[in-house]
């Protein structure tokens, strides 16, 4: 029946939470047989490299820093440091497994007025980017240094909606070096090459196992990062050892690695913003024109891997499940996909200081080296769209240039591995200063990456196709027209009145307003005064939006006294469909609030400072007079539920 559908949606909750727990069981199993084995990698300075690329990563394209206007990168970086010293660069308090954890790396979103981004069961809400051609309603939301600063990065945004389709697969090792350049590195390479084998080597030793959370599951660590479609994006979670998780909605393993504990960056801001162009080690094509590449080779004790794919490819399938996380009542949109060029909506910026990180947990499969972001998928996003992230090494806090070293590992790298496939060697890329990469095609749907951790503070903005068909402001505001449609306000008394009590119309009426004050007006106060700090353009909307929403709660006063009504003419069949479709309402309002109390006075949101601290909001006492129904909707169940035993 339509009106048990809050009822039927909380039953398909637990169902999924059922096939979390056999896909969890699957994923030790196989860990299990995979043992100590560690699975190959390919970074440049190994041979086969550029096949590997071309044949299992085509999707990623490398766009060097040397290719992109100087002037662009000094503007992008400023606006970084910028935000950072502002203090709009924050960490996320997200859920996790039913579980309150901080993400590892400080973020803000910027992006198109209105728009928002949800990962982990956190709705980001969008800074403005100030953009010559859009409409921004009150330019003055935010001081000139931050409005130069959006404005810089809506600049790169438009510059990669523009470059992301035009790159081809030549470019993606386009070299800025100098002939000379080129030769006087050879020897480097070839010193690269080897310390790169040594370290591969040493890091497979197995210590990854015992590096795990004492809060947690011991086998969930690394079998999570196996959860291909689980709702993580690289928002979030560190790899450090404590438990916690993050980012990857902790159904991740890099978010397993999310630590409970608060652990602050370094107060001071970075120093400098001088691009150059690093020190990480260049690498050129290493095929030339009719030259065959060296084909990728397993050793001999790397082969017994290869053998599992078999088993793998068996649980694959499995999990495709959903990857957008509930939202109140309402039904899905149908999944929409990228056909034209990029339009890039969104920025999450992130931000990491790994020398303010306790213990980067060591990625467990293929030994690339510490974890800043574990595997995941970018999630949220229109099916098939790209995503553009550039990557900026700041001068750490002693003034040293974040470029510096002569081996991979002391670069910040991606990590790129196919999902679900223990076959295919992994690949690595250093990233320089500057450096942008472009995820293209399906290659964020059907592989994961992670984010290795270099020696510096690193930025990186990464600009996406937001899947926001339920996530702009223009949406809610429309809802909530839709259900404000069914009140009827007397002009001249004040009095309401509702205008149908179809079970349907109540039904829609009850998830639009479950909608408004679980997905929007609590996940904004949840996140504190953070956004009102330094830009008020969200305060005026969220005003109006709670007093949609204290309208509603009239309208679900008015609904509840025309259920208890004995009303003659009224079918009992109507009354009882009513009651029924009420009671799943008030339920899942009860179980939401308590929920987000008990997260608001968490011992994490204990330790924010006021300005960043959870407001649990809205909230009302018992007496309040301007609100129709209590905050407290036990009561009021209860004298539902006694009403359907009548017709029982």
């Amino acid at each position: 029946m339509k009106a048990r559908h809050c009822k039927h949606n909380s039953r398909n909750m637990k169902r999924s939470g059922d096939s979390e727990g056999e896909k969890r069981r699957k994923r030790r199993r196989l860990l299990q047989e995979l043992g100590d084995q560690k699975i190959p990698f390919l970074g440049p300075s190994d041979r086969g490299f550029q096949q590997l690329w071309d044949s299992s990563y085509s999707g990623l394209v490398l766009r060097r820093s040397c290719s992109l206007p100087a002037e662009l990168h000094g503007r992008v970086q400023e606006a970084l440091l910028t935000l950072r010293t502002k203090g709009c660069l924050l960490r996320d308090l997200v859920r996790v497994r039913d579980r309150d954890v901080f993400t590892a790396v400080s973020r803000a979103l910027l992006g198109q007025p209105g728009h928002t981004y949800r990962y982990l069961d956190t709705r980001l809400f969008a800074i403005p980017w100030h953009s010559e051609d859009s409409e921004v309603k009150g330019q003055n939301c935010c001081d000139p240094d931050l409005r130069a600063a959006c404005k810089a990065l809506w600049e790169l945004n438009t510059f990669f909606c523009s470059d992301v389709s035009q790159r081809k697969e030549g470019d993606r090792l386009e070299q800025c070096v100098k002939a000379g350049e080129v030769e006087a590195k050879q020897s480097e390479e070839g010193d690269t090459e080897s310390k790169h084998s040594e370290d591969s080597k040493r890091s497979e030793g197995g210590e990854s196992e015992s590096r795990q959370s004492e809060e947690g599951d011991t086998e969930s660590k690394h079998s999570e990062e196996w959860d291909i479609e689980s709702k993580h994006s690289e928002e979030g979670c560190s790899g450090s050892k404590q438990e916690g998780e993050w980012e990857t909605e902790s159904k991740h393993s890099s978010e397993e690695g999310e630590s409970s504990q608060v652990q602050r960056s370094a107060p001071g801001a970075p120093g400098g913003s001088k691009h150059s162009e690093g020190k990480c080690p260049t690498w050129t094509h290493k095929t030339d024109a009719g030259t065959e590449p060296e084909p990728v080779e397993l050793g001999a004790q790397e082969k017994p891997v290869a053998e599992l794919k078999h088993s793998l490819s068996d649980y694959h399938i499995e999990d495709e499940e959903e990857q957008g996380s509930e939202q109140g009542c309402s039904q899905p949109s149908p999944p929409q996909v990228c056909t034209g060029p990029a339009q890039f909506n969104v920025t999450l910026l992130n931000y990491m200081d790994p020398a303010a990180m306790s213990q980067l947990k060591e990625e467990p499969y293929y030994g690339m080296g510490k974890m800043a972001v574990g595997w995941h998928h970018d999630e949220n996003l229109i099916n098939r769209s790209p995503v553009a992230v550039y990557s900026y090494s700041c001068h750490d806090d002693k003034g040293e240039s974040g470029e510096g070293g002569s081996s991979e590992n002391t670069c910040w790298r991606i990590g790129l591995k196919v999902a679900w496939d223990i076959y295919t060697p992994g690949l690595t890329l250093p990233l320089q200063s500057g450096d942008c990469y472009y995820m293209r095609d399906d290659l964020n749907s059907t592989h994961q990456h992670c984010v290795l951790a270099g020696d510096n503070p690193r930025f990186s903005s990464t600009h996406r196709v937001a899947e926001c068909s339920r996530g702009t402001l223009d949406y809610i505001q429309s809802r909530c027209q839709e259900a404000l449609s069914t009140l009827h306000t007397d002009p001249e008394t004040g009095a309401h009145s509702l205008q149908s009590l179809l079970p349907d119309t109540l039904q829609h009426c009850e998830e639009i307003h479950n909608e408004v004050e679980f997905e929007w007006l609590r996940q904004y106060w949840f996140q504190g005064q953070r956004y009102a700090r330094f830009c008020s353009w969200w305060s005026r909307p969220m005003e109006q939006l709670e007093k949609d929403w204290r309208l509603m709660e009239t309208m679900s006063m008015l609904f509840l006294s025309a259920v208890e009504e004995e009303e003659e003419g009224r079918a009992g069949e109507s009354r009882r469909e009513m009651a029924e479709t009420l009671l799943a309402a008030l339920t899942d309002r009860q179980q939401q609030r308590q929920t987000w109390r008990d997260r608001c006075h968490s011992s994490l949101a204990q330790t924010l400072p006021p300005e960043e601290a959870p407001v649990d909001r809205p909230f009302w006492g018992v007496d309040d007079p301007n609100m129709p129904l209590p905050f407290d909707l036990a009561d009021i169940i209860n004298r539902v539920e006694s009403l359907l035993w009548r017709y029982i």
